[in-house]
């Protein structure tokens, strides 16, 4: 049987051009008239609102979120100890946050952590407030009277105005919470030291705080309950020269259950870094904060004034 040769097959592939006939053109040409539709729809509705409307728009997409606020302003490694803690109880919140502008007032109570609380604290109030102190259901602090009043009276003094915007920055975004306002006015600080005097002086002074904080709230379920006193102190006749004449306490407290019937989640120590928990430490953690925004802010100045 003789044997048979190998075929071989050659296959030739000629490619036509579809020149001006060819369809690749439609695909391309219906992309770029769907963007110009999408466009020109787009001017349409922007040039239809109202200047508030085109305003929260712009703030929308030019604000920087939560979360890029807490990297700026807190620190990475308070930042990441918040988002680690808040993906482990509240998944959902953690990706709305990375989308919700920073222009809206945060709710002190929910930020999870008391070292961020701390942060905010230090970052709104700064030098103006003292005795700093946060458990896991509540925040106090104190104000000074030199920072709100002229010292032995009621009327507000240059910085009444900017130290309350700063408290609203704690207390305006508050849900499920009690505030207490206490003022209190040390006799030795009114004119012969009249106890009747400080004790209407105090009531005065409690009533504009206690206004500024109640108009100021953003959601109902807040309650805003005050006392004022008078009282005999020694340190009011040493401080009269600097300062000293009385405070504005104000504690904000978590109710226990909120409006929708559950139970609010406390403020924790930590996660990654050490735990703290007496006043002293508290006080040491707040300054730390005050004095590191303190140098961020120098820092930005100096920027600006190299770019000038």
């Amino acid at each position: 049987m003789a044997d048979k040769k190998a075929q071989i097959v050659i296959k030739k592939i000629t490619v036509v051009s579809g020149g001006a006939h060819g369809g690749a053109w439609k695909v391309a040409f219906a992309d770029f008239m769907t963007a110009m539709m999408a466009f020109f729809l787009v001017m349409w509705l922007l040039a239809t609102q109202s200047e508030p409307q085109k305003k929260a728009i712009s703030d929308y997409f030019s604000t920087p979120s939560v979360i890029e606020y807490q990297f700026s302003n807190y620190g990475v490694e308070l930042t990441l100890e918040k988002l680690f803690l808040d993906l482990i109880n509240e998944p959902i919140k953690v990706f709305q946050a990375f989308v919700t502008p920073v222009d809206r007032t945060p709710n002190v109570m929910a930020m999870g952590m008391r070292k961020v609380v701390m942060a905010h604290m230090a970052d709104q109030l700064g030098q103006h407030t003292s005795n700093v102190n946060i458990s896991a259901d509540s925040v106090t602090f104190e104000i000074p009277d030199t920072q709100l009043f002229d010292i032995g009276t009621a009327n507000p003094n240059k910085l009444f105005v900017s130290v309350m915007e700063r408290v609203k920055g704690v207390t305006a975004g508050l849900e499920d919470s009690d505030v207490v306002i206490a003022s209190i006015v040390y006799d030795q600080s009114v004119p012969g030291a009249d106890h009747k005097l400080a004790r209407n002086i105090a009531e005065a002074r409690l009533d504009m705080v206690q206004d500024k904080v109640k108009n100021s709230l953003e959601n109902p379920g807040v309650g805003v309950t005050g006392h004022s006193m008078a009282r005999f102190d020694d340190r009011s006749v040493r401080d009269k020269k600097g300062g000293g004449g009385g405070l504005i306490k104000i504690e904000i407290k978590q109710k226990k259950v909120t409006v929708d019937g559950k139970k609010p989640r406390p403020l924790a120590d930590g996660v990654f870094g050490a735990k703290f928990s007496d006043a002293d430490r508290d006080k040491s953690v707040y300054d730390n904060f005050v004095n590191q925004l303190s140098k961020k802010k120098r820092n930005k100045a100096g920027e600006k004034q190299n770019e000038k």
